[in-house]
């Protein structure tokens, strides 16, 4: 018995979208960062600013810990275009704590503004 189907054939569907079916809808977002706006953008650029600065002083528990809590939050940034409300309130606690680190690091001033500290 023989048919008059038409043979499919799928190879690698690696970073691919598609969609089959009657109305259906396919989205691509492989390899886009989540759109971030003006103050997200600024947030992200002093959170970097301050991690360049960070690597080039003596490296402290607190440095550390600040040195996580940034990396955290650029990576939330990147992915999500924003940085939670939770998130902000981790950096303006750690540098309420940095005040020292604050006089020395004009970056550390310029995100504890961003954070509204």
């Amino acid at each position: 018995m023989t048919t008059d189907e038409t043979r499919i054939s799928i190879g690698d569907v690696s970073n691919s979208t598609f969609a089959i079916g009657d109305h259906a809808h396919a989205e691509s977002h492989h390899g886009t960062s989540a759109p971030r706006d003006p103050e997200a953008e600024e947030l992200l650029g002093a959170v970097r600013e301050l991690r360049a600065d960070l690597a080039r002083v003596r490296t402290t528990d607190r440095t550390e810990e600040l040195d996580e809590a940034l990396a955290d939050t650029e990576e939330e940034i990147t992915r999500t275009g924003q940085a939670t409300p939770t998130r902000r309130e981790r950096l303006r606690r750690l540098l309420d704590d940095s005040q020292a680190l604050l006089t020395v690091l004009a970056s550390a001033g310029t995100l504890a503004g961003l954070v509204g500290l």
